[in-house]
């Protein structure tokens, strides 16, 4: 005999969020070897443009972050191979020098301590709907950890090398978790590695999704309240470790390198 099924929606929530809590076992991963999956889910997932992107972790140091080395694309990333740099893209840690384009990620994370992940890629879906300057739109129950959380910035300043677009496009990212950045690709600013990865596959898809919604008819949007209400419920830190894990699992059985020394 069923002792939930008159229970009230925020009930139920609150259950499962304790059992999350419970069931799903902190990741015993490295912050590095977090980072160099990342690099290969989304390498797999199509973000890979080239050497174009970066993907980056705070260090644990302030004023540090990990980054991936310029020359490697995300397929060849290990956690062996990252640097650790400052804010001025000094090398304190490993061999190479990292990506010029890595100083807005400088600036978001001094106006962010938040954000402890940033990934910034170019994929395929996101760069197309970028070049028709038309903002994300949520309107798909899979897309809501995004709702309300992307912000948009509709002119492209050039290559992102210089403090000026560091100013730009933090400014633009405001306090939200991802940007879509006209004529160029998305930022995703993550409360962690898992949230940041998990949100950077859901922003490509949600291009994908929307591309095809836009050639079919016109977008309806979803209801406000239960759109945030899903936000909310799909952001929290359990939710993205599950993600994660399944990702990491999936990489590891291709890729199993990434998580070398």
């Amino acid at each position: 005999m069923s002792s939930t099924l008159d229970e009230p929606k925020e009930v139920l929530m609150r259950r499962a969020l304790d059992n999350m809590s419970q069931h799903i076992a902190d990741s015993t991963l490295t912050i590095r070897q977090k980072v160099a999956l990342t690099c290969r889910a989304l390498f797999d997932a199509g973000h890979d443009s080239g050497l174009a992107g970066q993907i980056t972790a705070r260090g644990d140091h302030t004023a540090t972050y990990l980054t991936q080395r310029l020359g490697l694309g995300f397929d060849e990333v290990t956690a062996g191979n990252l640097l650790l740099v400052d804010e001025d893209l000094n090398v304190l840690d490993g061999d190479g020098m990292a990506n010029p384009a890595n100083r807005f990620h400088s600036w978001i994370y001094r106006a962010r301590p938040d954000v402890q992940c940033i990934v910034h890629t170019h994929p395929f879906h996101v760069a197309a709907l970028s070049m028709l300057k038309v903002p994300l739109v949520v309107s798909h129950m899979d897309l809501t950890p995004l709702y309300d959380d992307c912000a948009f910035m509709p002119d492209w300043p050039g290559i992102p090398v210089g403090n000026e677009e560091g100013e730009i496009i933090s400014a633009a990212l405001g306090d939200k978790r991802a940007v879509l950045l006209a004529h160029h690709g998305h930022v995703i600013a993550g409360t962690s590695v898992e949230e940041a990865c998990s949100l950077a596959m859901l922003i490509e898809r949600g291009a994908k999704l929307q591309l095809a919604a836009m050639a079919a008819g016109t977008i309806a949007p979803i209801p406000e309240t239960l759109a945030r209400e899903a936000h909310d419920w799909t952001l929290t830190p359990k939710r993205s470790q599950a993600n994660f894990a399944y990702y990491a699992r999936q990489t590891l059985s291709r890729h199993p390198d990434a998580v070398t020394d």
